[in-house]
This record gives C-alpha cells, sequence and structure tokens, in this order.
C-alpha cells in the first residue's frame, strides 16, 4: 500500500488510523472553563479544552508517534526504532516502541530538562545526549544507518499527522457545534491532523495556530509561501520551538489552518497562570499558548463564539513550573484585563 500523500490524508484515512490506535491510546475528556477575564475578553461563558496533558506520556506526542511505530514493516521492527528530540517526543516514541514490543535508543539535546530524560529511560529507552539542533539529528541518522533503526520524525510525516488527526475527531465529536479550534504550533505535527480532522467533520469551523514570536518558522512560511529554517529560536516553549517548518505538515497546514498567530513568552506565563487559577491545570508553556493566542491576537476573531482549544502536554518539572507561574503573575494585566 503506497504511503499516504496530503491528498489522501481524509476523513477515511483518518478514522482507520484512530481506530488502529484505539486499543492503545487514552480518549482525553473535554472540559469547559470559565472565568471573568474570559468572559469580558470575548464576551462567552465558557471554552473548552481537549486536554491531551491526560495522553499516555504526557502529550498528543504518543499519537503520532505510534502512528508511525505501527507501520514499521515487521521485518524492520527487530532493530527497533530511534527519535531526536529535546524531550516530549522522545518520550513519546520510547512508549510507542514499548507498546509494540521494538526496542528503542533515542538521541536527546543536552539542554533537554532532566525530568524528560527520565521520563524516557522509564518508558525503557537508551537515551543518548548530543548537543542541541544538528549533532542530535546526525547521532539520529547514524543510528539509522549502523543499527537498523526506524526513525521516528518528530513531526513531519503522513503517519504523525494521521495519529494527531484523533485528537481532532474525538474532539468535534465531544463538542460538535464548535465553531473555532486553538491549538499550539511547533512543527506543525498537531495542528495538521487536528485541522485536517476538523475540517473534513466540519467545514464551517475555523482553525487557528497560535506559535511563539520566537520560533515563527509556521508563520514566516504562511508568509513566505513555502518552507523555512531559522536563524534562531528563542523561547520558554522548547516544546514548540523547531528550527524549521517541513513539507508535509506544512502542506497540511496550508490547506486546512486559517490563520497563524504569535505570542510572546510573557503571554505565554500569564496564560499559565490563569489556567492553574481557572481550571486547575499545571501545564507546560506550550500548553498555554493556544490560551494566550485566543485572549490576544485571536481576541477579536473569536469574541462570541463558541471556541475550543487543545491542552497538548504538561511535562515540567515544578522548580521550572514554580519559575514561570511567577513570571505570568508579574504579567497578570498583559491582555489588558487583570487575571
Amino acid at each position: 500500500m503506497p504511503e499516504p500523500t496530503i491528498d489522501l490524508i481524509n476523513l477515511k484515512t483518518i478514522e482507520a488510523c484512530a481506530k488502529s490506535l484505539r486499543p492503545y491510546v487514552k480518549r482525553t475528556p473535554v472540559i469547559s472553563i470559565s472565568a471573568p477575564i474570559i468572559e469580558q475578553l470575548l464576551d462567552v461563558d465558557a471554552i473548552s479544552l481537549k486536554l491531551e496533558l491526560f495522553q499516555h506520556t504526557g502529550t498528543f506526542k504518543a499519537r503520532g508517534a505510534l502512528a508511525v511505530a505501527q507501520n514499521i514493516p515487521e521485518h524492520k521492527r527487530g532493530a527497533g526504532i530511534t527519535a531526536a528530540s529535546a524531550g516530549n517526543h522522545a518520550i513519546a516514541a520510547a512508549w510507542a516502541a514499548r507498546s509494540l514490543s521494538m526496542s528503542a535508543k533515542v538521541v536527546m539535546q543536552s539542554n533537554a530538562n532532566p525530568l524528560r530524560v527520565a521520563m524516557a529511560e522509564a518508558q525503557g529507552a537508551e537515551v543518548i545526549i548530543k548537543a542541541p539542533g544538528a549533532d542530535t539529528f546526525r547521532e539520529a541518522e547514524r543510528l539509522v544507518k549502523d543499527e537498523g533503526r526506524t526513525f521516528i520524525h518528530p513531526f513531519d510525516g503522513p503517519y504523525t499527522s494521521l495519529g494527531t488527526a484523533g485528537v481532532g475527531v474525538e474532539f468535534i465529536e465531544d463538542v460538535p457545534d464548535l465553531e473555532a479550534v486553538v491549538v499550539s504550533v511547533g512543527g506543525g505535527g498537531l495542528i495538521s491532523g487536528v485541522a485536517a480532522a476538523i475540517k473534513a467533520i466540519n467545514p464551517k469551523c475555523q482553525v487557528y495556530g497560535v506559535e511563539p514570536c520566537g520560533a515563527d518558522s509556521m508563520s514566516k512560511s504562511f508568509a513566505r509561501q513555502t518552507t523555512v529554517t531559522l536563524d534562531k529560536v528563542d523561547t520558554i516553549a522548547d516544546s514548540l520551538a523547531p528550527p524549521m517548518s517541513l513539507p508535509f505538515s506544512y502542506g497540511l497546514c496550508q490547506r486546512y489552518v486559517d490563520q497563524i498567530v504569535t505570542v510572546t513568552d510573557d503571554a505565554i506565563c500569564a496564560a499559565m497562570l490563569l489556567l492553574q487559577q481557572s481550571a486547575k491545570l499545571a501545564l507546560e508553556p506550550a500548553a498555554a499558548a493556544a490560551l494566550a493566542g485566543t485572549l490576544g491576537p485571536l481576541r477579536s476573531e473569536l469574541a462570541g463564539k463558541r471556541v475550543g482549544m487543545v491542552i497538548c502536554g504538561a511535562n515540567i518539572d515544578h522548580q521550572s513550573y514554580s519559575n514561570l507561574l511567577a513570571r505570568g503573575y508579574q504579567h497578570r494585566d498583559i491582555f489588558g484585563v487583570q487575571i
């Protein structure tokens, strides 16, 4: 069977992938949250949150990694998998390999949070530490060449998007009257799948992406109509900080995502504070970016609409979380109304 292309990612293939993942992944819950600032800025009583932080490994990444792993040919499974990551993807790839009885040797950046390194090891992976960027990917390439391992890309490729599309399917099934869905954007592996699923089921529902200002590869890709590589990235949201966009995820985003906006790190920290206060959720910065975008640059677009947000993950250590929450408190009036 040929590997899916953008044109072959449709409701039938999305539902088939979701069915194959169902014995392994969790159907994560949806909750509604309300707060005075949400009512004042958006003129709605509440917004809906799809809680992918409760997925296996603590993020949505488990879905895409498992979808890729399931499609590794039987004759290659004995060699196991590898991955290159600052954290969450390595954890998810290790979990996917363990779920399918394969070995995992993952390459993590030297600046990876120690909590995430420990989580990958807890999933049974052998972890190799390399310098951030090219060195990390070169080591993964070596493992493919020398050991025959299959590389699971952190965000780009058809099976990754098919896997994350399950988030969109579940969300629109649980809240069928959604008028807009907001998703944090790194490389586009999550939003590409969510947007493809949402648009296949309800084409009228708008899909918006939110990137950190310091890691805006998808925004620049939309502006230039092609994939781009950034000279540098600078954001607290390390899960949203790949230095480039790539063809498959960008192509899906270009087709199905209505708009991409950017937010500052201060706004992300303020959104973390609001989510802690209103929803009692302790989240990593990447998960709060969607709310920062909703209350900031997307406010006029979303006012009065039935809005949903994907809360993508929560793998953060207590000290980092405490520091970022304190920063959010310092900027609690950043949206014009005090949190």
